[in-house]
Formats: structure tokens, C-alpha cells, sequence
């Protein structure tokens, strides 16, 4: 995966267009089931925003409580609020008319890597074929039972999510997660508008960057390209976070 500067091409041939994988738009939401530990801090947060609670206060870590999996936690809500979002329009024949390399962030330009070590390729898509990579790509991690176990057993669970592997694992999702916003800000977001979906867009990306910022997982050069509708939301975060403090 690449993140790289976008340029004008100086030819005028029209590239192939990045038709859609087969089978895009067919997330399922990743369930947390009940008794777990997963639905113990799924249903933290849903209660203290359904309480009336601060966002602040939502993605704060509850007492008593592993940071590793309240972090693995949101990162399957995340999973589910953007795959819900873009379900809604991953149909439209209107993404295949985009070409490799279109549909990103002013200013740069995400590529995808298939394959590791001497047998990876970095390949030029468009964004909304990157979007279906992302969401397959994270689906398959958190499927994963090695990756993100199962908490029959919670101390084993924990054990995994509080590993430099695990940290790493979802460092990579939440930034990808933050791509796949930037690309629907950036090119989606009218379509989305017109549905009545915009608000329900500006809450799941709110949420998503109040905990990023509460937990450091995004580095600055990934909001760099987003810096005008991030900086508003972080100047929520820390006025709330000031309030926290001082009440």
C-alpha cells in the first residue's frame, strides 16, 4: 500500500477503467456476540451516548477495563459504520466510471499492495475499487480467529490483542478506515447528501476521530489531506476534553 502524490497524466490516452470486484457491496456487519467481552464494551459505549453522554465520554476507556480490547472493539464498530455507509451506494454504476488513479483526496493518491515480501506489487486503482480492497481486506482480519480471537476465553483474547502484532494490525486498519472516509468526503459526499445520509456520515466520522485522537492512532501525515474537516472535529475533542477535566 502506497501513499503517493497525485499528478496530472501528460498523455491524452484514456486509461482502463477499474471495474468494481466481483461480489462489491455484500459486507455483512461483524456481530458482537452476547456475554462476550467484545459486547461488554460494544454496549458501553452504545449506553453512555443513548444516556445522552459526551462523545468524549463514549470513547474513553471504561474503568477497570484492557485498552487493547477497547480498541479492538472499535475498530469492528468502525468496520461496520463505514461498510454500512458504502453499501448504501456500492451498487451505483456511476464507481465504475472512475479511472485508476481517480476519485482521491486533493493532493495524493493511495495504491494497493498485493502479496508480501519479494512477491509484492503495488497496483494503481481507483477509489472506490480501493474502498471494496479495504473493507474485504479488514473483514478478512477480523475473520481471522489468529488475528482477532474469539472471547469465549477472554484472558486468551486479551492476551492477542495486547501483542505488538495486534498494535500494528490496527494501526494499519484505522488508517485505512481513514482513508476510505477522506475518499467519501471527497468524492461521495454529494451523492450521500442527496440520500439524507449526511449526517449519519458526520456522526460515524466524528465518533471515529474523537477516539482516534483520544488514543494517538492516526499519524498526523495521514490527515494532512483531510486537515479542513478534521481540524474542527479535534477542536471539539479537546474543548470537551478540557470540560472533562475541569468538571
Amino acid at each position: 500500500e502506497r501513499r503517493t502524490p497525485s499528478t496530472a497524466s501528460p498523455t491524452m490516452s484514456m486509461p482502463k477503467k477499474s471495474s468494481l470486484p466481483s461480489g462489491s457491496g455484500t459486507f455483512q456487519p461483524l456481530r458482537h456476540r452476547s456475554g462476550t467481552m467484545r459486547d461488554r464494551l460494544h454496549g458501553y459505549t452504545k449506553r453512555t451516548l443513548g444516556a445522552g453522554g459526551s462523545m468524549n465520554e463514549a470513547v474513553a476507556l471504561p474503568p477497570g477495563e484492557s485498552c487493547a480490547g477497547w480498541v479492538a472493539v472499535h475498530a469492528i464498530d468502525f468496520y461496520n459504520d463505514i461498510s454500512t455507509i458504502w453499501a448504501v451506494m456500492s451498487e451505483d454504476p456511476y464507481l465504475n466510471s472512475f479511472q485508476p488513479g481517480e476519485g482521491f483526496p486533493s493532493g495524493v493518491e493511495y495504491r494497493w499492495s498485493e502479496g508480501t515480501g519479494r512477491d509484492a506489487t503495488t497496483v494503481k486503482v481507483s477509489a472506490p475499487v480501493y474502498i471494496e480492497k479495504v473493507l474485504h481486506w479488514i473483514a478478512d482480519q477480523m475473520n481471522d480467529e489468529s488475528k482477532f480471537p474469539d472471547d469465549d476465553d477472554e484472558e486468551e483474547a486479551l492476551r492477542v490483542f495486547q501483542t505488538p502484532q495486534f498494535a500494528a494490525l490496527c494501526g494499519q486498519i484505522f488508517r485505512r478506515l481513514f482513508r476510505v472516509y477522506g475518499i467519501i468526503y471527497s468524492s461521495f459526499f454529494g451523492t450521500l447528501e442527496a440520500l439524507g445520509m449526511a449526517p449519519h456520515l458526520n456522526t460515524c466520522f466524528k465518533h471515529f476521530m474523537f477516539f482516534c485522537t483520544e488514543f494517538g492512532l492516526l499519524p498526523e501525515r495521514e490527515i494532512e489531506p483531510l486537515e479542513v474537516l478534521v481540524k474542527p472535529i479535534r477542536k471539539q475533542y479537546y474543548v470537551g476534553k478540557q470540560g472533562q477535566l475541569s468538571g
